[in-house]
This record gives C-alpha cells, structure tokens and sequence, in this order.
C-alpha cells in the first residue's frame, strides 16, 4: 500500500526546494564582485544574475538592470536560463501529478487507488529530473567562476566569486532530489508485486503439512 507519510513529506520538500529555485532563478545574486587586489577601501560591489546585474554602492544605493539582449548573453547563461525555467515548469507539472495522485487527496475518487499511486510515481520522477536539471547550471556557473578566479589571464577586476544564490540553489537541488525519491518510494501501487509471491508461499505450507500427515497417517497402517 502507499505510505501517505512517505508521500506527504516528499511532497512538502519538493515544494520547498521549487519555491527556493524560483528564488534562486530571480536573484542576481549569482556572481558577486572579488577582492583580489588587496583594496582597502570598497566603493561598489557587482553582483551578477540570470536576468540582471545590479550594482550596490557603500551608500546603500543599489542600481539594477536587467539584460539589454539574451542573443548577446553566453551560451552558458543562455542554457542555465533554459534549464533553470525547465526545472520550474517540470516541478510545477509534477506537483499538480503529485497532488492528484497522493494518497490522502480524493481528486480521482477513492476506488481508483493504483492509478493513483502510478501518477504519484510519475510525479516523483519528474522531481527527481527536475532536480537534476537544476543542479546542471548551478554546479557549471560555479566550476566557470573558480576557472576564471585562478586563472592568471583574467583581471583582477573582472574575477567573480561564488554568490549565496548558488548555495541556496544547491539546497534546492538536494530538496528536489530528497523530496522525488521520497515521493516515488511511498507510492508503491496496492498489492504490490511481492505480496502475491508471499501470499503463495504461505498458502502452500498447509497443503505441504496435510501431504506429510497423509504420508504419516499411511505408515502406520502399514
């Protein structure tokens, strides 16, 4: 049977890690500005996002602007943009499949509980590749920053580090991971495939003991 807590609680960390990776994807907060000059005094601090980079002043002023082309982008900006909003799309789809399909929801009725389970287990796989996707862009943009920081042909200037975006997104990854597998686990379909092979077994044992006493039974007339 499907364990409704199983699915409950994937269904709660992969909502978490959808809403965190729509954070992530908003936030400029990708790249930020690196100190490698041995600057005192830090008058502005770059930080750099999917959609906008934004400029913080030691005032308190922040400046944003988002980006005047994405032709113009990277090729790598351009994939984790597409990756990023496919992760979002395919986490929605699946909530909307993991809902339907959860044990302790009546939206297909009662009756029709194994293809309940057969939606809920879809549902699971898609987080599971949702998580994947996500994890792509985040892992790449932060293997291109540590290149380009240690990289002895990029100016100083122009080096980036990693920024809390990336972490948060991490944490994403990992809740959209957790929560698909969780949610595929629990939702096993009724009478699964091993109960027929124990519910046999057990059934042939008073056949096998009514066969011995009738052995039994024929020795000692004999």
């Amino acid at each position: 049977m499907a364990s409704t807590g199983l699915q409950m609680l994937g269904l709660v960390l992969a909502v978490l890690g959808w809403v965190c990776g729509a954070l992530v994807c908003a936030a400029p907060l990708w790249r930020v500005s690196a100190f490698v000059g041995g600057e005192l005094v830090i008058a502005q601090v770059f930080w750099e996002g999917l959609w906008m980079n934004c400029l913080s002043q030691t005032t308190g002023q922040i400046q944003c602007k988002t980006y005047d082309s994405t032709l113009a982008l990277a090729t790598s900006a351009q994939a984790a943009r597409g990756l990023t909003v496919l992760s979002l799309l395919l986490c929605f789809l699946a909530l909307i499949l993991g809902v339907a399909g959860a044990k302790c929801t009546h939206c297909m009725g009662d009756a029709n509980q194994a293809s309940k389970a057969q939606l809920a287990r879809v549902a699971g796989v898609l987080f599971l590749v949702a998580g994947v996707a996500y994890l792509m862009p985040i892992s790449w943009t932060a293997y291109a920053i540590i290149r380009d920081f240690y990289d002895p042909n990029v100016a100083a200037p122009l080096k980036r580090e990693l920024g809390p975006a990336l972490y948060l997104g991490w944490g994403a990854s990992v809740l959209l991971l957790l929560g698909g597998s969780l949610l595929h686990v629990g939702s096993f379909p009724p009478g699964g495939r091993g109960l027929p092979v124990f519910g046999g077994a057990a059934k042939d044992k008073p056949n096998t003991g009514a066969t011995v006493e009738g052995k039994q039974q024929e020795k000692s007339f004999v």
